[in-house]
């Protein structure tokens, strides 16, 4: 868990069931949890709401672009920014590291890799933490 106290945790993803599951773990560990389902939505949160933390779906913008994190480093370049996929593939997971998340965690193992990868990127100012067939580094 993180030393610190968080007091806000936004989460961004269009899948709307597997938001509320993600919302629900966040919840647990981390209280006040702001979800939002498209680009436009997580750029005005990040801005308006200044979250400790943005958990972001790499599908969340319609076209397969990462402009939405580059916005977001851009308009809040302190927020740790966590990226969730279902694609495991390694040029993925450099190509969200490059474009400035700050971890990337499988979808799949979520569940388990989730609270962790956030206690890391909260505990630490420069992470750059992937999981790995959910496992995420010390």
């Amino acid at each position: 868990m993180p030393e610190k106290p968080l007091s806000c945790v936004l989460l961004a993803d269009r899948h709307h069931g597997l938001t509320e599951g993600i919302r629900g773990l966040l919840q647990t560990a981390f209280g006040t949890v702001v979800m939002v389902a498209d680009e436009a939505s997580l750029l005005d949160g990040a801005g308006r709401l200044q979250p400790d933390v943005a958990v972001v779906d790499l599908s969340l913008a319609r076209e397969s672009s990462l402009g939405w994190l580059r916005a977001v480093r851009q308009r809040c370049p302190n927020l740790k920014v966590i990226v969730i996929s279902v694609h495991d593939e390694q040029s993925v997971r450099r190509a969200a590291m490059e474009a400035g998340a700050d971890a990337f965690v499988v979808k799949r193992a979520i569940a388990t890799d989730l609270l962790p990868a956030v206690a890391l990127v909260w505990a630490s100012p420069n992470v750059g933490a992937s999981t790995d067939e959910g496992e995420v580094p010390n």
